[in-house]
């Protein structure tokens, strides 16, 4: 078990406790080609497809899915603002938080293969836009995009720069901490939330801190079983709503609905509720080092799992050890 890195902050199936390495292995658990017999009759009739919860029975299941499965937000769309840009200017007096960002790109160079940044939006965890704005790209647009991004020359014209873009961000990111002494646990800075977020930041040429970035294309548990990421459209179907309700990048792609979608992800893995608080880190000190070998021959599997380490940093830990698990 420590070379395979089980831990209780791994995906567990709630009829059988099995734990899984992801949620699509426990989907596939519960309800693939070679499901459980026994957990596949429960999942039919008591467990949301949404979150993998079990419920008592198939009408308090029905509730379950009235709250549980969202729609997608409205789309901004891509219409030009007054100073092309939406600020929640008392912002920076809140305390820290999550914020997740999202960037539209155009092309740049004789192919237009270049990825250059044109517009970025960023929302808190309430879903209020806190910033929004188109960005003045730094050499000539040779392909704007349109089908995917809607942007054309004239949404860009009176943009910002470059630099007036990755002060704001970083302004409101490190939330008056020095960039020098950012703390690994608690701190005013901010964490980040999206999707390949190395994409977006690298568009921004913006570095941020590892351990603040909250990327839910490389996080474990949303991985396939090959540990590929999933699209950010397959994420927001599977695990927020169906396709009916929840459809996004379907034509232009909006940063919006974007940030709106990779924030609910982040808040629905995050309320997951584990039990246990600080357990099954990468940096916790706990596991079978410290116990010797007949001590943990008389453990019970259940007992091993809890002081089992992860390989990855489960975000419910980003809670706090006394806050209370929202969904």
């Amino acid at each position: 078990m420590k070379i395979s890195y089980h831990s209780p902050h791994q995906p567990k199936c709630g009829v059988c406790q099995k734990h899984c390495k992801s949620f699509e292995s426990l989907r596939n658990h519960l309800n693939g080609p070679l499901a459980r017999a026994s957990c596949s009759r429960v999942f039919s009739a008591q467990v949301c497809d949404l979150c993998l919860k079990v419920c008592d029975n198939p009408s308090s299941l029905g509730k379950h899915r009235d709250t549980c499965s969202l729609s997608a937000p409205a789309s901004l769309g891509t219409k030009i603002l007054p100073s092309a840009e939406s600020v929640d200017e008392k912002y920076t007096a809140k305390g820290a938080g999550a914020i997740a960002i999202d960037c539209e790109l155009v092309g740049g160079g004789i192919d237009g293969s270049l990825n250059l940044c044109a517009m970025v939006c960023l929302v808190d965890e309430d879903e209020n836009i806190i910033f929004h704005t188109y960005v003045q790209p730094q050499i000539t647009v040779t392909d704007y995009r349109y089908e995917i991004t809607g942007l054309t020359e004239e949404h860009l014209r009176n943009s910002k720069s470059l630099k007036e873009v990755q002060d704001r961000i970083l302004e409101i990111l490190y939330n008056g901490e020095s960039a020098r002494i950012v703390r690994s646990d608690g701190g005013k800075a901010r964490l980040l939330v999206g999707h390949d977020l190395k994409h977006d930041l690298d568009c921004l040429r913006i570095n941020y801190p590892g351990h603040l970035l909250r990327d839910t294309a490389k996080y474990r548990p949303l991985l396939k079983t090959n540990l590929v990421s999933h699209s950010l459209k397959y994420l927001t179907k599977t695990y927020l709503g169906q396709v009916a309700l929840y459809d996004i990048q379907t034509g232009v792609h909006d940063p919006y609905v974007d940030c709106v979608s990779v924030m609910r992800l982040y808040k629905r893995m995050r309320a997951q509720d584990h039990q246990v608080k600080g357990i099954g880190t990468p940096n916790s000190h706990s596991g079978f080092d410290s116990w010797k070998p007949e001590e943990l021959e008389n453990m019970t599997t259940e007992e091993l799992y809890q002081i089992s380490k992860s390989d990855y940093r489960c975000w419910c830990l980003d809670l706090g050890p006394t806050a209370e698990l929202n969904n």
